[in-house]
């Protein structure tokens, strides 16, 4: 059993989301790549996980608290985060009322005139409640702003959304129209 679960999820994430090309992984157009493959790749990496199974891989992904990956039929893939040249295909889906985004307040100016935008990720990353926008916000600032997007109003103007996991969604773009840049902290 691996030790450090936080540091294989990085890992994981890493040759999924970032650089699969760099160990000969290839992903298909929906992202999965093959798990014997990751795990190859990763028992090379790290003397701690010399011997790594599939069980370990199925085991980080079940506690892990943000569900970043998947683990299907031998296949495995990131959920988002992507910074791949080529895009992850995704299905729209009708999102709900509201979604949050944390961010930093130097960026508040910038997204007024120009929208949310992926910057060098594939997609926009959104969040279903305030708590776990706060965490992801916290990343690029201590007292990160909070954003509310009326998705559904976007939704029906046209923007695509796209449901990840239970508690993140993805859009390609978010026009201001669709941001609240109110009190929303």
């Amino acid at each position: 059993m691996v030790k450090n679960m936080n540091s294989l999820s990085r890992a994981v994430s890493q040759l999924l989301r970032h650089e699969p090309w760099l160990y000969e992984l290839e992903l298909d157009e929906d992202g999965w790549g093959d798990v014997n493959v990751v795990l190859a790749v990763l028992r090379q990496e790290s003397p701690e996980w010399l011997n790594l199974t599939e069980t370990d891989v199925a085991e980080m992904i079940r506690l892990s608290y943000k569900q970043r990956h998947e683990l299907v039929n031998g296949r495995i893939r990131a959920l988002y985060g992507h910074s791949l040249p080529s895009r992850i295909n995704r299905t729209p889906t009708a999102p709900p009322s509201d979604l949050f985004h944390g961010t930093a307040p130097a960026s508040k100016l910038g997204i007024r005139q120009e929208g949310l935008l992926p910057k060098g990720r594939q997609y926009v990353h959104l969040s279903t409640d305030r708590d776990t926008a706060v965490a992801v916000g916290r990343r690029k600032s201590s007292d990160p702003i909070i954003l509310l997007v009326k998705a559904q109003e976007a939704w029906k103007a046209g923007v695509a959304f796209y449901e990840c996991t239970e508690k993140v969604w993805l859009a390609d773009h978010v026009p201001s129209a669709f941001i609240d840049f109110g009190d929303v902290t």
